[in-house]
């Protein structure tokens, strides 16, 4: 299974929250323990704020660059090019705005918004060369 199919059947499921998914799916990367990225994503569920701010999705995969990025590239720039892409493949980067709560248009479904996330993760840490795609694709 890959890793994004991991996360988005981990918020599928209701097991965590949009961050924590992508969070837990790439915990062995992050050199971090489990249980602290889950307590570190815990604030993240319906987006920053409770729906008012950035995607929990996005949260996570900036989460895990950060930790995975030992590399002299700074991760803020990466971290702009991710928002980028998810704004594009996604339709917005805001929780109550992918949720259509004032729109009642759904733009992106919460567990999409994770697989979505987790893409996009995969492919700048490869690009980036901070992770090599075998890596990513071992079982865990």
């Amino acid at each position: 299974m890959k890793r994004y199919e991991e996360a988005y059947n981990l918020k599928d499921l209701g097991i965590c929250n949009c961050a924590q998914a992508v969070l837990k799916a790439y915990a062995d990367i992050t050199g971090v323990d489990e249980e602290t990225l889950m307590n570190l994503g815990s604030g993240f569920g319906q987006g920053m704020g409770s729906l008012e701010a950035t995607c929990g999705a996005l949260i996570g995969a900036n989460i895990v660059l950060g930790l995975a990025n030992n590399k002299d590239i700074p991760t803020k720039g990466i971290s702009r090019k991710m928002v980028a892409d998810f704004n594009s493949m996604c339709g917005a980067t805001i929780c109550k705005v992918l949720k259509g709560v004032e729109t009642r248009k759904v733009l992106c479904p919460c567990s999409d918004c994770v697989k979505n996330a987790s893409i996009i993760l995969e492919k700048h840490l490869i690009e980036n060369n901070i992770i090599e795609e075998e890596i990513l694709n071992e079982k865990r």
